[in-house]
């Protein structure tokens, strides 16, 4: 039976659907890295706050992202159904309507903005809505479908919790906020063009305009080498801003070396070339001639943690500024 390619032809359940359905529209692996930059961000503002206050702002910008992804859940729910490694998801799979993701991520915008702005300040109920609007509008409704460089200006929305975490603790987004926006900013085309490479006739099959599939497997390893290369000063930036201190600067500069380092072997390798005929959902069980692209995509992500990381662990053991 050949797979649904329109919203009309997915599958419908009359049923409601599980509540763990409803924590899967939600995204719950990213919003789990979007909780975790956003507290880094409230921690490095170094403004003392209540930790109840403290702790429903960092929910608020959970329930953001919740909300940003059932919007994209909902929206993305064709494309959703042909990928391999999206067919799984509820709305797609028939557990969810596509008008309860489409309710759900109404509700979660309303109550996380609205909420934030009541205990925290607006700057940072703004800054999120922006947010959502930028992930569910611009992102997922338009360029996704539109570009190749569809991650590049897309990965605003998840470079900006850091922002939003500090703005909630001190009222202002001063420089070295934007400087952690800047370094997820950065970060993300790397990350993501290493995974891509390795699920691209997902993305061929779905017609979304992914750089392998628009430019090709070795122009893509060629940006994410150039992508690396501009990384890596940007993430050691915060050392020389007084936002990071030594061990920042170790943890940054080694981990940079070795970003580098996959980055290259990536490039010489002749990953996203041929197709890899197994039937998998994996993100990490790959052919052995895509093994460079998931090992930079899975370093990329222990990167970003390790950094972000000590700069909390600097700050609330005051090793900085």
């Amino acid at each position: 039976m050949p797979k649904p390619t329109t919203i009309e032809d997915l599958p419908t359940t009359r049923a409601p659907g599980q509540w763990g359905d409803y924590v899967q529209l939600m995204k719950p692996r990213v919003m789990s890295l979007v909780v975790f930059t956003a507290f880094v961000g409230l921690v490095c503002s170094g403004v003392p706050m209540n930790p109840v206050l403290a702790a429903v702002d960092i929910f608020c910008i959970a329930v953001g992202a919740g909300a940003s992804a059932a919007f994209n859940m909902w929206y993305d729910a064709d494309i959703d159904s042909i990928m391999r490694r999206t067919q799984g998801r509820p709305v797609p799979a028939g557990k969810v309507q596509g008008a309860d993701a489409l309710g759900l991520g109404v509700v979660l915008t309303l109550l996380s903005v609205m909420l934030l702005g009541m205990t925290a300040n607006w700057l940072a109920a703004g800054l999120l809505a922006f947010t959502i609007f930028f992930y569910a509008v611009v992102y997922t409704m338009w360029l996704k479908r539109w570009t190749a460089q569809n991650i590049v200006i897309g990965g605003l929305a998840g470079a900006l919790p850091p922002a939003i975490g500090w703005a909630a603790a001190a009222g202002e987004a001063p420089m070295n906020a934007w400087l952690l926006v800047l370094i997820i900013f950065m970060w993300t085309p790397p990350h993501f063009w290493a995974l891509s490479l390795y699920t691209s006739q997902d993305y061929a099959k779905a017609g979304v305009p992914m750089m392998p599939v628009v430019k090709g497997a070795k122009s893509t390893r060629l940006q994410v080498l150039l992508y690396s290369i501009a990384l890596i000063p940007v993430c050691i930036a915060p050392y020389f801003t007084g936002l990071g201190g030594l061990a920042y600067l170790a943890v940054s500069g080694l981990g940079g070396a070795v970003f580098l380092l996959l980055a290259w072997r990536l490039y010489r390798s002749h990953a996203g070339e041929g197709a890899d005929p197994r039937n998998t959902p994996e993100l990490y069980d790959v052919k052995a001639g895509a093994k460079d692209a998931r090992n930079l995509f899975a370093f990329s992500i222990l990167y970003l943690f390790a950094m972000f990381a000590t700069l909390a662990g600097e700050r609330l053991l005051g090793f900085s500024l």
